[in-house]
């Protein structure tokens, strides 16, 4: 049986079945997003984060960002992120969602949203220009609104987050760090960011209440947030003995499927 190919033996001009595939998709991704973004077929769906103390009252919504394909089906950002998220149609894509959040948040007063970005779109114009068009008559926008950073993104260039979050939050603008011990935390920019609220990464939350090493690692996380006076969000809670066993940890509000699935027509929606 002869020994199957290796990249370096693939002649010049020719891809190996598999890159060809995923170039493929990648392509036909782009292509849906490109034009979702020209007609802004583009929508928010909105996931409660509630109280751990009282799981029934939630204390803001994250606003996820979803696309519409040729078909007019929604398709959700993990379908398509990671294809754009380092170019142009990323910076597009965070420009409509704050777009869509800030006109939501404009609508209802009583509202709180997080709304997420990447750390790639700080310094891109027309993002910066949505963001004081929708606030400058209205500082109370500017109050009820948190950004999310993911850690990766925030560590990609962290001297310029740090700069960003400054900036903004002398106007009233919270800020999450998303996804947190996803990666490896550079625990010096960690202490300059002062993030308002500390997410913790949905790989520590599942299935918690049967794993004691995740308990040691949340519980020690949310006791170092709180003695930086960060608001704690364990995400991705799906089983109420996990619900439990985090808000018997510290944590002060949980996300998940058990409190809600991201939805695009929430019951606040109706009430405008």
């Amino acid at each position: 049986m002869g020994q199957p190919r290796k990249t370096s033996d693939i002649p010049p001009g020719q891809e190996d079945p598999l890159s060809f595939a995923l170039s493929r998709r990648d392509a036909r991704t782009l292509d849906m997003v490109r034009e979702a973004i020209h007609h802004k077929q583009v929508l928010l769906a909105y996931q409660p984060v509630v109280r751990a103390t009282d799981m029934r009252t939630p204390v803001f919504h994250e606003a996820l960002l979803r696309v519409l394909d040729e078909t007019g089906r929604i398709i959700p950002a993990r379908e398509f992120m990671g294809t754009v998220e380092d170019n142009e149609l990323g910076r597009q894509l965070d420009c409509l969602s704050l777009e869509f959040g800030l006109d939501t948040l404009a609508a209802h007063p009583d509202l709180k949203l997080s709304i997420n970005m990447s750390a790639r779109s700080i310094g891109y114009g027309q993002w910066l220009k949505i963001l004081n068009s929708k606030t400058k008559t209205r500082p109370d926008v500017a109050e009820r609104l948190i950004l999310e950073i993911s850690e990766p993104s925030a560590m990609q260039v962290p001297e310029l987050v740090v700069d960003f979050m400054d900036d903004l939050k002398a106007r009233g603008i919270s800020f999450a760090l998303d996804d947190f011990a996803s990666g490896f935390t550079n625990f010096r920019y960690f202490r300059e960011f002062f993030f308002d609220i500390l997410k913790l990464d949905g790989q520590f939350t599942r299935n918690i209440h049967a794993d004691t090493e995740n308990q040691a690692i949340a519980g020690a996380l949310a006791s170092m947030a709180r003695k930086l006076d960060m608001f704690t969000v364990a995400s991705r809670v799906e089983h109420p003995e996990d619900a439990q066993t985090l808000a018997a940890l510290g944590f002060d509000c949980l996300q998940g499927f058990l409190f809600g699935a991201p939805t695009v027509s929430p019951s606040w929606k109706s009430k405008k």
